[in-house]
Order: C-alpha cells, then structure tokens, then sequence
C-alpha cells in the first residue's frame, strides 16, 4: 500500500511509468464515500482500520497526480524524532565517536515540506542530508524491537537539510534549529508500506539510498549499515515516550554530506538536490535566496 498527501487530500496511490510525476491515485475520502477524511494526518489514528479499507480499494478509477501538487505525507505530526551518527561511515567523517544508544533530537513540523519545489537557502552553511522517514502507525510505549516493525505505518525519503552555521553556533550544538528552517525537511512522495517492499522484493531493513547535487551523486548507501535499526529505534524510542500515530522518525544519514567534504561544500542559488530511495522514490528540490517559490 501507498499513499500520498496530493494538494492536502490523502490519496491512495500506485506507481505509474506512463505519467509525468510517476504516481496514479485514488482520492480517498471521496472513493470511501466519506468514511474516510481528506486530512492525510488524520488517517494515521485510524491506520489498522485504513489499512483493511485499502487492501480491497480498486484503483482501476485511479487518475495521474501531478508532482507539484504533493505534500509531506505526514503534515502535522505529533512528535517529531530525529538521529544523529546511525552510520558508522557518518560518524567517521564527523569526526564523532559511535554512539551506543541513539543520539536523538527534534525536527520542528514548521519546517515540513512536500517532495518537489524551491527551498529558501538560510544564512549560513546550508548542507543535505539523505535519510529514510519512518511513521508511527500504532502507537505504544516499551515496545520491543521484535515487534518493531508492527508499529510502522511506512517508509518515505526525506532530507535532514542543516544550517551548520546555526547547528555549531555555540556549544552544545543546536541540532534542533539549525535543521528547522522552512522547507528544510521535505519528506515524499508517497508512504510506503513494509508489506509493500516485501511483495516487491526489497527488504524494509536494508533499502539503498542517496541524493545528487547538480547531478552528481554525493550521498549513496544502504539502510542496512544503519547502527540502529528501524525496529531497534522504535524500541529505544518508546522505552522512554509513549510513540503517537503520525509520528515522524528521522533515521539518520549515511556519508558524503558537505560538511564532510574536502574542502567543505555547501548548497548555493540555484543548486538542484534530487533524493532517491529504491521502492520509494525520488525528491527534487531547487536551492534559492530569494522567496521560495
């Protein structure tokens, strides 16, 4: 199962080779006959009863949906969760010990944004950062990572986009806000399940990953050599808080950011980032100083 968050309507969508923006949907407060809503945030309170819905939905009536028009997948979430260091290759070209229990923060839902358009730059030392998006589907507190997957709703891309100009301030580091600008975590294009990716042949703990700058390939890696998994950090994470439907988890980021380059790289006018994540899909994103568009 996907689905999509299409002009702020929740749709239940496919992939299509054959249309411009690669996905067909289903607008689904419309095709349940109003069981129900359009608000794509709202549907994750009900995600078992959605889930049964959906397996029997028939998108032969499904219609092309334009890319432009595609929102973040969970829009207003209750939590926001995001990981510092999960991969070792990461940690090594930061300079950072490995950690040995997630290095967790906060992403703010302000700075959402769907996986298309333009990103105002902020002032200082604007980074990227490739991540896979985990979201709450049931919610629960001492979870095991057994059962991690359980509570999963799906999978997105996402960028962990970092002013490192604001995040290394002052110590401690500002992790917080210097990755919440507007725009800076854009997250898309569609939610997929991890029944999904099985029925495709992908396995949900080991899925590739990368972005490209200006078409050249700067971040490329594999899920798998996260040092926390998806269920392992569903686990981690409920051990302490209680996981709300609609949660976003931020996973981490494998190397080739900027700031780890030699000498350092940042995004400037006019850069395109595109974010990729086999069985997922793929972002596109255009750096400005202006007003974004």
């Amino acid at each position: 199962m996907r689905i999509a968050n299409h002009a702020g309507r929740l749709a239940l969508v496919e992939p299509d080779a054959e249309s411009a923006g690669g996905l067909r949907g289903l607008d689904v407060e419309r095709a349940s006959d109003g069981r129900f809503g359009a608000d794509p945030q709202a549907v994750y309170d009900r995600w078992d009863e959605f889930r049964a819905w959906a397996a029997s939905a028939d998108l032969a009536a499904a219609v092309p949906l334009g890319t432009a028009a595609l929102g973040p997948v969970a829009p207003r979430p209750p939590q926001v969760f995001a990981v510092g260091l999960n991969y070792r290759d990461h940690a090594a070209e930061s300079g950072m010990e490995l950690p040995v229990t997630p290095l967790v923060f906060t992403k703010y839902a302000s700075s959402f944004t769907g996986p298309q358009g333009d990103i105002r730059l902020s002032p200082g030392n604007v980074d990227w950062e490739v991540e896979l998006v985990a979201v709450i589907g049931t919610g629960g507190r001492r979870i095991p990572a057994a059962q991690g997957w359980d509570h999963v709703a799906g999978l997105t891309v996402g960028q962990d986009i970092s002013d490192r100009t604001t995040q290394f301030a002052a110590p401690p580091p500002q992790f917080g806000m210097g990755k919440s600008y507007p725009g800076f975590s854009p997250t898309g294009p569609a939610l997929v399940s991890v029944d999904e990716l099985r029925a495709a042949g992908l396995d949900p703990d080991d899925l590739e990953l990368g972005c490209l700058v200006n078409g050249e390939s700067v971040q490329k890696g594999r899920t798998g050599a996260m040092i926390f998994s998806v269920p392992d950090l569903v686990a981690e994470l409920s051990a302490i808080v209680t996981l709300l439907p609609g949660d976003v988890v931020f996973t981490g980021t494998p190397a080739g950011i900027g700031a780890g380059m030699s000498p350092p790289r940042f995004l400037d006018d006019g850069d395109e980032l595109v974010t990729w994540c086999a069985g997922i899909g793929q972002m596109q994103h255009r750096f400005v100083t202006g007003e974004a568009s």
